[in-house]
């Protein structure tokens, strides 16, 4: 198994957000490697039939809490020494109609989570999973950790860049350590949101025909759920032995796909034939929703370098994630 040694030397580990998709899995790779776990989850949309696998486990407990109310959860910390930070919101079009999701659920949850980690003196390690939507309109494709100036279009990837901004600060001001993954679309089961879930619950309720908002062209990199916490798992791992303050990795596919290829996907693994696609149309561009960032591709080759790979491209992950939702 990858770096096994090293989650050892931190044997109690926090991971909020736990009970949510890609929590969740992370949570049942760490308890395969013997780690104590404790989940925090104010399960708002995590839920406790992910951690089914692990709830068991004599080294797992679970702990329901607001990472805004810090009367909830004030003792979770107490002998932790890594923390994997994966609580928020994230529906990207929510901040269309509501921004303030946002900026309460990840920018202020995080800050609330840094300053407790402050105070407790002992926990100084954070795995922060932070998202591709930081880079906004790239301009270089595909795009590289180093790349800027990041100007986000949507809330969500505003929220998320200022929670970088908060955790490399507090790793230099405070003394702590600090990893930033910026994934991309990671899908596989259990995720409860996403092009794929929108698509199979719109063909279960009607199977001739199916709506893709924007239209249809926007493309994007996708990643399994396996091969994302594989790499999470090593990055964290290599992180830990480095020695290094603050370190920033892009976590994805090394390919694309578009909207219309993953449609035809889910159409093609639920057996049906002779659907109508009705595009939207999409606004600005043909975008899906405002603050939809239309083409997306990162490099990856920084992680590449630290041995792993994926498993699958974009397409493989999409057509494994349809399966597994569907069973």
């Amino acid at each position: 198994m990858i770096g096994q040694g090293d989650v050892r030397t931190f044997m109690k580990i926090l991971v909020t957000g736990g009970a949510g998709f890609i929590g969740s899995h992370l949570v049942d790779a760490l308890v395969a490697r013997k780690a104590e776990v404790v989940v925090l989850d104010n399960l708002s949309t995590g839920r406790m039939k992910n951690l089914r696998q692990s709830t068991a486990k004599p080294k797992f407990k679970f702990i329901k809490g607001d990472l805004k109310k810090y009367g909830e959860w004030k003792e979770v910390l107490s002998g932790v020494s890594l923390v994997y930070h994966l609580a928020a919101n994230p529906e990207v079009r929510v901040g269309e109609v509501e921004p303030t999701v946002h900026f309460e659920e990840n920018l202020v949850a995080t800050f609330k989570l840094l300053e407790a980690m402050r105070k407790s003196g002992g926990t100084k390690n954070i795995v922060f999973a932070s998202t591709s939507t930081v880079y906004g309109e790239a301009s270089q494709l595909p795009t590289r950790e180093d790349y800027g100036p990041l100007l986000p279009i949507s809330t969500y990837g505003a929220s998320k860049l200022g929670c970088e901004s908060l955790i490399s600060s507090y790793a230099y001001t405070h003394g702590m350590r600090s990893l930033i993954l910026r994934l991309g679309n990671c899908v596989g089961s259990r995720a409860g949101h996403g092009v794929i879930v929108d698509f199979i619950e719109k063909l279960k309720s009607n199977p001739k025909s199916i709506e893709i908002l924007g239209d249809g062209s926007q493309k994007k990199s996708y990643i399994h759920i396996e091969d994302c916490i594989e790499a999470t798992l090593l990055a964290a791992d290599n992180f830990l032995r480095s020695g290094r303050r603050v370190e920033l990795y892009n976590l994805s596919s090394s390919d694309q796909i578009s909207v219309k290829q993953i449609a035809e996907i889910v159409v093609e693994e639920m057996g049906l034939s002779g659907v109508r696609m009705n595009f939207a149309g999409g606004v600005d561009g043909g975008r899906g929703w405002l603050g939809d960032v239309k083409v997306m591709h990162l490099s990856i080759e920084k992680l590449l370098k630290l041995g792993w790979k994926p498993k699958r491209n974009s397409e493989e992950a999409v057509r494994a994630a349809t399966k597994e939702l569907l069973s």
